[in-house]
């Protein structure tokens, strides 16, 4: 059975929704202060049904991971996930000020609470950074973003969210998106919706199906960059500091993502830092042409205790999309 939540918008800032004496999420959309930070909206703090958290932000080694965002590393030249630009082997990773775009928020097309559910769709632009020669402050895309919050479920010890992306590239020349990977770094394809974990759920354990993953780094790397179609969901496992206990965060792909715009591979780690993206360029670029639209839909379900493959892949044929 589902538990109440309880909605509170802060207009013009944020959202927040708990439920039994807990805030569960807060989706913050008027971004932080500080441009090179890649200024858009993201979701943090992110915690258990018993009240821990499972989400990082602005961490010592990486002050643009903020919870869980959606992000472009590499999109013609810019970054939309924020600090330092990989510029290529040669040069490796820059402090350029003016490749870091940001996503504008543009107001809500849609905002439904009930006592069990929020969805709300949010219309966002992708704006490329203002000191950019021929194209400072252009609108490159227009994104419309879904995101639902469920199945909070006392039961289950777990609650959901699903996030998707429509993006429609609104320039006169096509859009082209890829990651460090794809730029000559290897196994670094992060780029899409990215979660970063608290500090303490580093070293976590990562499981995926089909005996994929393990203890550790082990499983991490087992997993980074597993091909969607293979790998269809993992799971991240860490373990608190100041309380006894563990949480799990299941990270799974719609089935519609198989027939999106570019095939999809995990990006991964447990160490040094915990941190899953489902990449949708992690090994190559793809191009959206003027005028066309792509979109994913991810869920991520947020569980107390530590859960194994049987309980991962049960609650995943539970929960129908």
């Amino acid at each position: 059975m589902t538990q109440r939540i309880t909605v509170t918008h802060t207009h013009g800032t944020r959202i927040s929704v708990a439920s039994g004496g807990v805030e569960l999420m807060a989706y913050v959309y008027r971004p932080d202060p500080d441009p090179f930070e890649a200024r858009k909206p993201y979701a943090h703090p992110l915690r258990t049904l018993a009240g821990n958290p499972v989400s990082g932000y602005r961490p010592n080694d990486h002050r643009w991971h903020k919870g869980l965002q959606m992000t472009a590393s590499h999109l013609s030249g810019q970054n939309f996930w924020g600090g330092n630009s990989y510029l290529g082997p040669e040069q490796g990773y820059q402090r350029v000020e003016d490749r870091v775009g940001s996503m504008r928020h543009d107001g809500f097309e849609e905002f439904t609470a009930t006592e069990d559910r929020l969805r709300f769709v949010e219309k966002l632009t992708w704006v490329a950074n203002p000191s950019v020669p021929h194209s400072g402050g252009q609108e490159w895309a227009r994104e419309l973003r879904t995101i639902e919050l469920h199945s909070v479920e006392p039961e289950e010890g777990a609650w959901a969210l699903d996030w998707s992306i429509r993006l429609t590239n609104i320039r006169d020349e096509a859009l082209h998106f890829g990651s460090p990977t794809s730029a000559g770094r290897e196994m670094a394809g992060y780029t899409g919706l990215n979660w970063r974990g608290p500090r303490d759920f580093t070293g976590g354990d990562v499981i995926g199906p089909d005996g994929r993953g393990g203890d550790g780094e082990t499983g991490a790397s087992d997993l980074m960059g597993a091909p969607a179609a293979e790998a269809p969901w993992i799971a991240f496992t860490g373990e608190h500091d100041d309380v006894d206990g563990h949480s799990t965060l299941l990270f799974a792909h719609a089935p519609e993502n198989a027939d999106s715009i570019h095939a999809s591979h995990w990006f991964v780690r447990s160490e040094p830092i915990p941190s899953v993206a489902p990449s949708w360029a992690f090994f190559e670029e793809f191009e959206l042409l003027p005028g066309e639209s792509f979109g994913y839909r991810y869920r991520v379900v947020v569980a107390d205790g530590a859960w194994d493959r049987a309980r991962a892949e049960g609650y995943l044929k539970n929960h129908g999309w």
